[in-house]
């Protein structure tokens, strides 16, 4: 734990000093030699902080052997001839969880599972999707008038690196995706845009919240359209598992706590000072949509920006940090994603969600879902607040130097 600990003050330092300095061109290439060892490095150990790529693998095995991976869960008989000591004795959930991953990410993984049905096939299809996004986010950064060793903020993330290149989290893909959307909407290439970020949204469902970033300006049917058609084509390839197709995922919040409000962290306080009504869930929900709505309305309404590569990114990491604060989730690598936008859109609250969660790898009590995450939501608070002074500031002495 120290060691996660410390290699996120080394980070924090590193975009302080990045950030502050004007650099020579070469110092982007110092950046990515630095990125590539740290990944090369990661890649010689095994997963450590979760087991979750062995069920990517057992899916991907599943498919190859022409079967439907939302229909059985990995201990049904029907299962028995694929199974082995080395993927499926580390699959979790194995007993009574279908797969829970939308279709997209299926598809993943079953090319994976034809080509190199392995851990480590499995970890470099992850790393090359982690590539992707760094690509886009070096043809982003010009489009944007900032210098490209600002790739570093996302590079030399840790968060990223433990979550995406150790571990092999399948955010990797909607990471890879998303960045490519970016880049396609900031080249007015709508239509793409669209069906990249469905392709984000079918692997992970949270990036449809940064959807209204994409539609301002009055760029929605295409995009709109574009998306729909890929997600109804992704889910009809798997339509033969029925109901089953959406996989574990109402369980799923059962299991962690949002349904009952419990795994919350705003509910989880509040269920300290006394019992919660069963209505508290639905209650936070509502207002936490009424709040998300408002920021749709204002990204939508709001004046053609000076810089459009710079709003887009700015309403993506805003519209992404609101939306998982508001989950609050207590795996560390849901909040790895918001390192993307973070490279155009460098605030200060962004960059430690970013960050911070590595704390969530440590558990001192189990179960915990207020007390030790306060750690990384309050100073959270604390920096938005701060953030939020510095713009207002930057905008008054804009409207003096206009009056003078």
């Amino acid at each position: 734990m120290g060691l996660l600990v410390a290699s996120g003050g080394v980070y924090f330092a590193a975009v302080h000093v990045i950030l502050r300095h004007a650099w020579p061109r070469a110092a982007t290439l110092v950046v990515l030699t630095v990125a590539v060892l740290l990944r090369m490095l990661l890649l010689t150990q095994p997963p450590v902080l979760s087991s979750d790529i062995y069920r990517y693998v057992w899916d991907g095995r599943v498919q190859a052997a022409g079967i439907n991976p939302y229909r059985y869960v990995p201990a049904d008989p029907a299962l028995a001839t694929l199974r082995d000591a080395v993927v499926y004795s580390h699959i979790n959930r194995a007993t009574y969880a279908r797969t829970i991953y939308p279709p997209f990410a299926q598809l993943v993984f079953a090319t994976v599972g034809r080509v190199w049905g392995t851990v480590t096939g499995m970890r470099l299809a992850m790393l090359g999707f982690e590539a992707l996004a760094i690509v886009c986010l070096l043809r982003l950064l010009p489009l944007a008038g900032l210098p490209r060793e600002r790739i570093a903020i996302y590079a030399w993330n840790p968060l990223a690196l433990w979550s995406f290149v150790s571990d092999g989290h399948v955010d990797a893909i909607a990471i890879g995706l998303l960045g490519f959307a970016l880049l396609l909407r900031a080249r007015h290439r709508d239509g793409w845009a669209g069906a990249a970020l469905a392709g984000a949204v079918l692997v992970k469902f949270i990036p449809l919240v940064v959807a209204p970033a994409f539609l301002r300006g009055g760029r929605f049917w295409r995009p709109v359209l574009v998306g729909l058609a890929i997600v109804v084509g992704a889910y009809a390839i798997y339509l033969d598992a029925g109901r089953h197709v959406i996989g574990f995922l109402p369980s799923y919040g059962q299991e962690e706590g949002i349904t009952t409000g419990h795994g919350i962290w705003l509910l989880a306080g509040l269920a300290r000072l006394g019992r919660l009504s069963p209505l508290a869930p639905a209650i936070y929900a509502a207002g936490a949509a009424l709040l998300f709505v408002g920021l749709v309305i204002a990204v939508l309404c709001r004046r053609p920006p000076e810089n459009d590569v710079r709003a887009l990114c700015r309403d993506t990491a805003m519209l992404g940090t609101i939306a998982t604060v508001a989950i609050s989730p207590h795996y560390h690598w849901y909040f790895a994603w918001l390192a993307l936008p973070a490279v155009i859109a460098p605030s200060r609250a962004v960059l430690w969600l970013a960050t911070a969660p590595l704390l969530l790898i440590s558990e001192p009590v189990v179960g915990d879902r207020f007390l030790w995450p306060s750690l990384i939501y309050v100073p959270a608070a604390v920096l938005l607040l701060a953030d939020v002074r510095w713009q207002r500031a930057i905008h008054l002495r804009q409207i003096a130097s206009i009056g003078e």
